[in-house]
């Protein structure tokens, strides 16, 4: 059954943002992410490496209200987790850019992590492995 859906392959996140420009320069000038295409004031996408994040505004087809009329919006728990070298110098260079944490840095068993926000309130976990 699976095989028969079409699915080819992974494509990306979609984050939903208030303001696109404003979450391109973010992950672009915060984050290192490539701006991949930009079709503004709706939507953008940005990558690093593989990892596709697609910027949806309020103008996108992705942020339209689901049948039952319900909007959808920004934030809440799922996330993109982006593997880091050394974590708490990591930390303190956002801190430092005034960069919004969720969090204090847990450690776990398999490693070290923090959650940041972008400008949305939309979820990026920072992660070291322990091994």
């Amino acid at each position: 059954m699976p095989h028969d859906l079409g699915i080819i392959g992974f494509h990306g996140v979609r984050y939903l943002v208030t303001d696109v420009k404003r979450a391109v320069e973010f992950y672009n000038e915060r984050l290192g992410f490539a701006v991949e295409y930009q079709q503004l004031p709706a939507f953008a996408t940005v990558a690093l490496g593989t990892l596709k994040i697609h910027l949806s505004g309020p103008q996108a087809s992705g942020s339209r209200p689901l049948p039952s009329g319900g909007p959808q919006g920004p934030g809440g728990y799922n996330r993109v987790i982006l593997r880091v070298q050394d974590l708490p110098e990591a930390i303190g260079m956002l801190r430092n850019n005034g960069i919004t944490f969720r969090n204090a840095m847990e450690i776990g068993p398999g490693g070290r992590q923090i959650q940041i926000e972008d400008p949305d309130g939309n979820p990026i976990e920072l992660f070291q492995p322990g091994h």
